[in-house]
């Protein structure tokens, strides 16, 4: 019905958790008219040319209703099993890209617009943190430094960066939020790595970086603060968590 192979459809299951919502234990898969739609709708965009995990990422449903409860809940520790357990099961960027990342810019338009919440905001950010650091951990030398930019306080892309890094393998020294400039341009001089990532959410931000003085190291910029910011040559912006993990790896 759907045109592909069960080799790929067992495939999208595991990578992107496209999958039955329904399962029993050593028996058929049962798909329900939601699950073959989502599938359905896979297809057509693979066709298309985008990309799978693009694909996946749309046809997923924005958001876990655990982990919406759970935040409703101010549960910080059941929000922190259950990304964690979307992690085990999709995978670092699946899970940011399809649930994380949609519940955190849903949840900042409730906040805006109802001018309440705030504290949700920030018991669910530093949850993600802690189920990206859980669930991220490579051993040896790390050969990328994270870094966020000169009074930024929005660590958590950095985060699940690192996460993904890991997961694939990489190690990653994560300097975290507000990281002076003269002691970003230390940490690179001393731990000399690979690639050299920044992050800035506000361009006030992300113009306090010394670009200028991190010469010799390939250097990713990340975040909105960098959108009308002038990048010295060598310097390359990346817009998406899958993009910079791609680059990243085909630099180290």
């Amino acid at each position: 019905m759907l045109g592909i192979s069960p080799t790929t459809l067992r495939t999208w299951d595991r990578r992107y958790g496209l999958g039955p919502s329904t399962r029993h234990e050593g028996k058929h898969r049962r798909y329900n008219e939601d699950d073959v739609a989502r599938l359905k709708r896979m297809v057509e965009l693979t066709e298309s040319g985008v990309a799978p995990a693009s694909a996946a990422a749309s046809v997923t449903p924005a958001g876990d209703p655990d982990f919406w409860a759970a935040a409703s809940g101010l549960d910080a520790a059941r929000m922190r099993r259950v990304a964690v357990s979307l992690i085990a099961r999709h995978g670092v960027v699946h899970t940011w890209d399809a649930v994380l990342m949609p519940f955190l810019v849903e949840l900042g338009e409730r906040v805006s617009s109802a001018s309440c919440g705030v504290e949700v905001e920030h018991i669910a950010s530093g949850s993600i943190s802690d189920a990206m650091r859980v669930s991220g951990v490579a051993l040896g030398e790390p050969a990328v430094l994270l870094a966020c930019a000169p009074d930024e306080q929005h660590s958590l892309p950095l985060d699940v960066l690192a996460a993904a890094l890991a997961e694939r393998g990489h190690a990653s020294r994560n300097l975290g939020a507000r990281v002076p400039a003269a002691a970003l341009v230390s940490a690179a001089t001393r731990l000399e790595p690979r690639v050299v990532v920044v992050w800035a959410h506000d361009r006030v931000y992300a113009e306090q970086v010394p670009l200028d003085q991190l010469k010799g190291t390939p250097v990713l910029v990340a975040g909105p603060g960098w959108d009308a910011v002038p990048l010295p040559r060598g310097v390359r912006r990346v817009d998406t968590l899958s993009s910079a993990v791609e680059t990243i790896l085909n630099r180290i």
